[in-house]
């Protein structure tokens, strides 16, 4: 019989199954709360989360500002009262049984302002934050503000080590876990550093080890490391179990609340989580983040494959071996290719990808009409989601910009992820997912397309399946 432990997170003991954060309306108040409700730690997102009118009606994020800033200042006050709602939900769907923690991107536009407004007016309501893409260094500060716990979300003890150093340190008592990602088998955004081979996988238990001595270090002996990313069947993780070189630990599941009756997401988008086979995530950066990311394969990741495989350097006068000259745009402005990378270009124009997008790096992408009307349009309506998009050139400065050119080899991630959040569109928008997704489709617990409840998944994984 597998027998789980509890363990005391955000000053209560609970299970130490931990609900993965996902953002943009995914993981949301119902959800979280159920997952409470089962004696774990459920996580809302408090990435531009969705809020209700008062009979109770999803209000649609809609942008009246004429400019970026403008509309940047109506996604923080939309992100705060989606944040306040679901706390809310998340709250009274509880019980008052396990924890609720709300998960927040430090690289999401306006990171602090949007997490002092949700912690503000849902107090008492949140008693953990969990964040990452990025180094939140004034995460703990701020959470200490408020009496609640921070949950770093790092890939490496490195990561962790300089989070300590030069912040969290001071604020020791707040620390209630720290969130081990893995950076190859987590869904969303992961956190592979320039150090690591995304082709090459290095195994988790090593690197949390390592983390678990950079925390010794610190004197955080019994503060829990959370592991997250590829966690399926507890039972295939018994080794991390009263293992002293690991120490106190949770699991965090991101992929596998997806299919539950609780969940949000489109009854389309379940179906397609039901028939995953190995081998249909793509781990990409295609993120206008810069980061690295995991996702289904669908029509919508492979035509930003084939943009980017229709494309080659250019100059606008000869150099090296950019000789040939091509006409490209309405005006039949001149630039000068490679002799092969001609060729390439006229075979693609005369397959339809007749309009040229230039790029940050001096190269040009070859699109359709349409493609290219909808790539502009779309960086053209940017909201400011993002604290730096590479997409758009927007950027969370003074100037309102990165300074680059804005590159159309990525994709508005704001607009994507709205759109599989709220409709059954599964083929041409981003559809976030861990590498273990296609065990759905392996597992036993899911025959003939069963769908459990939060509760009945709870017990199924402290069961050790």
């Amino acid at each position: 019989m597998f027998a789980l432990k509890p363990l005391v997170i955000s000053g209560r003991e609970v299970l130490p199954l931990v609900e993965g954060g996902k953002g943009i309306s995914v993981s949301n108040g119902e959800s979280s709360g159920a997952w409470a409700r089962a004696g774990g730690v459920g996580t809302f997102s408090g990435v531009n989360a969705d809020s209700y009118d008062a009979d109770g009606r999803l209000m649609e994020q809609h942008y009246h500002g004429r400019t970026r800033r403008e509309r940047h200042e109506e996604l923080i006050a939309h992100s705060i009262r989606g944040g306040i709602a679901q706390a809310r939900i998340a709250h009274e769907t509880s019980g008052g049984n396990g924890r609720i923690h709300m998960n927040i991107l430090w690289e999401m536009a306006a990171a602090e302002r949007i997490l002092h407004g949700i912690l503000e007016g849902a107090k008492g309501l949140v008693h953990g934050v969990t964040c990452g893409a990025g180094m939140p260094y004034k995460v703990a500060e701020i959470c200490a503000r408020y009496g609640v716990y921070y949950y770093p979300i790092i890939s490496s003890a490195r990561a962790f080590r300089a989070l300590w150093k030069r912040s969290y340190h001071k604020f020791r008592d707040g620390l209630g876990a720290v969130v081990y990602e893995d950076p190859w088998l987590a869904g969303g955004h992961n956190g592979l550093s320039n150090a690591e081979d995304p082709r090459k996988p290095e195994p988790p238990l090593p690197r949390i080890v390592e983390l678990r001595k950079q925390m010794n270090e610190f004197g955080l002996h019994q503060t829990p490391i959370v592991m997250a990313g590829g966690v399926w069947f507890l039972r295939e993780w018994a080794e991390f179990l009263d293992n002293p070189d690991v120490g106190p630990i949770a699991f965090q599941f991101g992929t596998r609340p997806l299919l539950t009756q609780e969940s949000p997401i489109s009854r389309e988008w379940k179906e397609r989580l039901l028939h995953l086979r190995k081998g249909d995530i793509l781990l990409h950066r295609f993120s206008p983040t810069g980061f690295y990311s995991s996702a289904v394969i669908n029509p919508f990741l492979r035509e930003l494959e084939e943009r980017s495989r229709h494309q080659v350097p250019y100059a606008t006068a000869p150099v090296g071996e950019m000789t040939e000259e091509l006409a490209i745009g309405a005006r039949g402005r001149k630039v000068h290719l490679a002799p092969a990378d001609r060729a390439h270009a006229l075979e693609w124009m005369a397959q339809g990808h007749t309009e040229a997008l230039r790029t940050p790096d001096s190269t040009l992408i070859f699109v359709t009409p349409a493609r290219a009307a909808a790539i502009l349009r779309d960086q053209v309506d940017c909201m400011g989601c993002l604290s730096a998009c590479m997409f758009s050139n927007w950027a969370q400065n003074e100037e309102g910009t990165t300074g680059k050119k804005a590159d159309p080899r990525s994709f508005c991630i704001q607009k994507t992820l709205q759109d599989i959040a709220h409709t059954s569109d599964v083929d041409t928008q981003l559809m976030f997912a861990g590498h273990n997704a296609y065990r759905f489709s392996e597992d036993p617990f899911y025959t003939n397309g069963f769908i459990p409840t939060v509760k009945e998944l709870v017990d199924r994984i402290a069961s050790g399946d």
